[in-house]
């Protein structure tokens, strides 16, 4: 192979350095023909003041190669800093996580033996916008944004990735029996994208008994789609059911771009310590392989790992008395890898990579808006208060005129009044729901009227949200207990 494939490598922070260095002298010494850019992100950048963990000059890089080869980076704790692993999947459109989660029985101990699934994680929406608010003394806010387009992308590829890879199942999980419009569209979407793949058979499950059937019955699996937060829970759960995360790798896939890694972080704990495990990386390095269409190599890599490890050369964290046959190191490991290129397992499944195709998939368009008619029906106002929901009510009341009613306060979600129930715990925050008298349409106008009346009465509102139906249907869920 002449002609070399540009790639963007970083080698992180903690135990970043070390795991790449012996995945990338593997994967050379399998045959890579790769060209190198190599950019520097995390701590170190961070340190020198910018927030974001990636230099301009990185970036620059990125859009060269499209291709990016990255180790586990630490993000400090607070102070205003930005995950720059969201950063990068958000900003570079990495929509779809892609983790295979197997096990590797009886080499690696694991309670399931048989696991063999793969978790596709909508990378992109959700609560890892990271939009937050203080409202008040006491509550803190996240805003959680699922969309139908995001959905709809997510959803397909799932399906698509099945196909193209033998997969005969797929299992949505959402919490759609609460938030019934954010996991709702989820679900819906899921349901309306599935009637266009009747070949594979497909169910959905809320997300709590769906991380406990992972945890323990993974076998009912195939492949699972999940919006982004879930999926970054239950595939951690998953990887750790095979025997050890430290073995997981995973694709970040968008329609330009892509990025590989391990799914473990930096681990500063043992860093120049020599004792980490390459294998996460690695296995990210071998999708990467195959995305790149030297699929020839990266089966020969996989191959290699799964007789090191089927040979008993195991690192700390894996090696077991009476399984494993030498307990080794980072760069002892990756010699043992360098030394069986060539060869195959004898009792796992061997790694086949011929045939498939680079680049990844490419989705159809998506599905062109179904205009609904909207129409402003209401408007929620969350504001300060010290004082009963009683007091609170009485104070508001002599504000509302214009064609408006105050409907419900709620607090935390809980209906506080009218008739609420004494027992409720009440926060400073509090919502307040008007609406236009006989479910008649409202104006801005109105709503901006609304707010001046209550700031002549000393009302501290933090936050208002507009209430709309769209084809007659409500765009907002009621409060519990309403």
């Amino acid at each position: 192979m002449t002609n070399k494939s540009p790639i963007t490598v970083a080698h992180g922070d903690g135990i970043g350095p070390e795991i790449m260095d012996a995945t990338l002298r593997i994967i050379d010494k399998a045959g890579a023909a790769l060209d190198i850019e190599e950019i520097v992100i995390g701590k170190e950048v961070y340190e020198k003041g910018e927030p974001s963990g990636i230099a301009k000059e990185s970036w620059d890089s990125l859009r060269r190669t499209k291709v990016f080869l990255k180790a586990p980076i630490t993000t400090p704790q607070g102070g205003g800093f930005k995950s720059l692993n969201v950063t990068i999947r958000k900003s570079l459109g990495l929509f779809a996580n892609v983790r295979p989660c197997v096990s590797y029985a009886p080499y690696v101990e694991t309670k399931h033996p048989n696991m063999d699934l793969v978790i596709i994680r909508e990378n992109e929406e959700d609560l890892y916008g990271g939009i937050e608010y203080r409202q008040s003394q006491d509550v803190m806010a996240s805003l959680k944004l699922i969309s139908r387009p995001g959905t709809e992308r997510i959803v397909r590829y799932a399906f698509e990735y099945a196909r193209a890879n033998g997969r005969k199942k797929v299992t949505c999980m959402t919490k759609d029996n609460i938030m019934k419009l954010s996991d709702g569209l989820f679900h819906k979407v899921f349901d309306e994208i599935g009637q266009e793949y009747k070949d594979i058979e497909q169910d959905h499950m809320i997300i709590d008994i769906g991380a406990a059937k992972v945890a323990s019955a993974p076998h009912m699996f195939d492949l699972i789609v999940l919006p982004n937060l879930y999926g970054d829970i239950v595939s951690d759960i998953a990887a750790e059911v095979t025997g050890s995360v430290g073995l997981g790798g995973s694709s970040n896939i968008g329609q330009d771009f892509a990025m590989f890694e391990a799914v473990h972080g930096s681990a500063p704990d043992i860093a120049g310590q020599g004792i980490a495990n390459p294998s996460g990386l690695l296995l990210g390095a071998v999708m990467m392989l195959v995305h790149i269409g030297q699929g020839d190599v990266a089966g020969k890599v996989h191959n290699a790992w799964l007789k090191t490890i089927e040979d008993g050369i195991h690192t700390g964290e894996i090696f077991r008395a009476g399984t494993s046959k030498q307990k080794v190191g980072t760069k002892d490991f990756a010699d043992a890898v360098i030394e069986r290129l060539g060869a195959q397992p004898d009792k796992m499944k061997p790694a086949n990579y011929n045939g498939v195709g680079a680049g990844g998939m490419k989705l159809p368009p998506l599905k062109p808006r179904v205009e609904e008619k909207k129409a402003r029906v209401g408007v929620d106002i969350n504001l300060n208060w010290d004082g009963t929901p009683d007091d609170l009510a009485a104070k508001i009341l002599p504000c509302v005129t214009d064609n408006l009613e105050l409907s419900i306060i709620s607090n935390r979600g809980v209906k506080v009044w009218p008739n609420g129930q004494p027992e409720t715990f009440c926060a400073d925050n509090w919502r307040l729901r008007f609406l236009g008298k006989d479910g008649s349409e409202i104006k801005t106008s109105q709503v901006i009227a609304l707010m001046d009346r209550l700031n002549q009465a000393d009302m501290n509102f933090t936050k208002s949200v507009m209430l709309h139906t769209f084809d007659g249907k409500k765009g907002y869920t009621a409060a519990q207990g309403e």
